[in-house]
């Protein structure tokens, strides 16, 4: 097995961090390569490093069979997308705040890596969607959590109609509109009123920005569905992005098509916890206010 280590070179521990895995990777005799930036930073820290081992960023993700991700859940979205369609597991490790996909914390590493390496681990595929549009000719989209289609910089509403295979649903007016994965509902979604899906649920969610009704509801349709938004502002843009990484602002009126993309993204899970653990421990859930 060769393990590939990136990670977010502004995050605090992160050289601390680093350094602890790899220690451990020569101990076992595992390889690794390791970021070139990652490596360096190491270096300027006095820590050894063998710069036989050090690679691009994406000579690691394509001469590696485990990516390591250091940093927040935007690292593993930046890792998922660099993988793409080859299907390398990714194990995150969280140096960030407050982390639904990463699934270990620094402090874990130690304990865990031994029976990653030995092969106890679970590898959980998520959907990833893509997204189409004529504004962006000849351009495939992809996101891990979700794509939105909002009103950019403009202070005025946009009307969203949307369509699910083929037969008109509903107009959204409002802010614009998110349309999730299960692993992204705990995203922006979450934070505009979205259900929280269990990541392995076959679905995709459709969830209004700031919607000016009280009767513009989230939707759930199956991964199946061809979603078509059709997007009208009075403003000269409207905004797609992806995991809130990747922007591309087109003109009014816009079209935009999203579906499930042909592969998955897929994450090391550790077989000592369910997703449930993690939303009571992210999400405080049960967790009695006056006693914390």
């Amino acid at each position: 097995m060769t393990v590939a280590i990136i990670g977010n070179r502004d995050k605090p521990g992160l050289v601390d961090a680093v350094a602890r895995l790899v220690g451990q990777l020569r101990k076992s005799g595992t390889g690794y390569v390791l970021e070139q930036g990652i490596g360096t930073l190491l270096a300027n820290n006095g820590i050894e490093v063998d710069g036989a081992c050090m690679r691009g960023v994406q000579e690691c993700v394509e001469g590696s069979d485990l990516l390591v991700a250091f940093g927040g859940d935007g690292t593993i979205l930046a890792a998922a997308r660099l993988v793409g369609a080859r299907g390398t597991p990714i194990l995150g490790v969280n140096l960030g705040k407050l982390g639904f996909l990463a699934e270990l914390s620094p402090d874990d590493m130690s304990h865990a890596l031994g029976d990653i390496l030995a092969g106890k681990f679970a590898v959980e595929e998520r959907l990833v969607l893509e997204a189409t549009s004529p504004s962006m000719p000849g351009k495939v989209v992809y996101a891990v959590n979700d794509i939105v289609v909002d009103k950019s910089r403009s202070s005025r509403l946009i009307d969203v109609h949307l369509h699910i295979d083929g037969a008109f649903a509903v107009t959204y007016r409002g802010d614009g509109l998110i349309v999730s994965t299960p692993t992204g509902s705990t995203g922006y979604a979450l934070s505009n009123n979205g259900p929280i899906v269990i990541p392995t649920c076959g679905v995709i969610g459709i969830t209004p920005i700031a919607p000016h009704t009280l009767n513009g509801r989230p939707l759930i349709v199956p991964e199946t569905s061809e979603i078509r938004i059709e997007v009208h502002a009075d403003s000269n843009e409207v905004l797609i992005s992806s995991d809130g990484q990747a922007e591309t602002l087109v003109q009014p009126p816009a079209e935009v098509r999203i579906r499930k993309a042909p592969f998955p993204v897929r994450l090391v899970k550790r077989m000592d916890r369910s997703y449930f653990d993690v939303l009571r421990a992210k999400l405080f859930w049960g967790a009695d206010a006056r006693t914390m």
